[in-house]
């Protein structure tokens, strides 16, 4: 699940984000959870009420999530509480290290709740949440 601007990844201020487009992430991931047998839906919006009505159309449906809710991080309260319903593990993601950017970004208000946050490592990031979601839902041992 990807937030506003993501859909332009590739030549959106490539020094911050990086080259690789949102396709070539998804295939990236697609190619990451396939050794599990698992398909990725990929969703992409700028507007905070269509994420919230795909998560909550798919929450059913899916085994885990990867999260990047670009500013949406910020203040994205109504796609907090979405995923606050969501019961399945998920792992936000952000391309660039937030810590090291601007002030306003140091904050997340859906951090809290994620089984687990990747930064600053570019579109790899995406590859370490997936194996990360593969990890949390593998069965523990009786």
């Amino acid at each position: 699940m990807n937030g506003p601007n993501l859909g332009i990844l590739g030549r959106r201020e490539p020094e911050i984000y990086g080259t690789d487009t949102l396709a070539d992430i998804e295939a990236a991931v697609a190619e990451e959870v396939s050794v599990r047998g698992w398909d990725v839906l990929s969703v992409q919006h700028d507007s905070e009420g269509d994420l919230v009505g795909a998560l909550h159309r798919h929450s059913d449906s899916t085994v885990g999530a990867i999260v990047n809710p670009g500013a949406l991080m910020i203040a994205g309260w109504s796609l907090r509480d979405a995923l606050a319903s969501y019961a399945p593990p998920w792992i936000e993601v952000h391309l660039s290290n937030v810590w090291a950017r601007e002030q306003f970004r140091h904050e997340s208000v859906i951090a809290p709740l994620a089984s687990g946050v990747v930064v600053g490592l570019g579109a790899f990031g995406y590859r370490l949440a997936a194996q990360a979601l593969m990890h949390l839902s593998t069965p523990a041992p009786l």
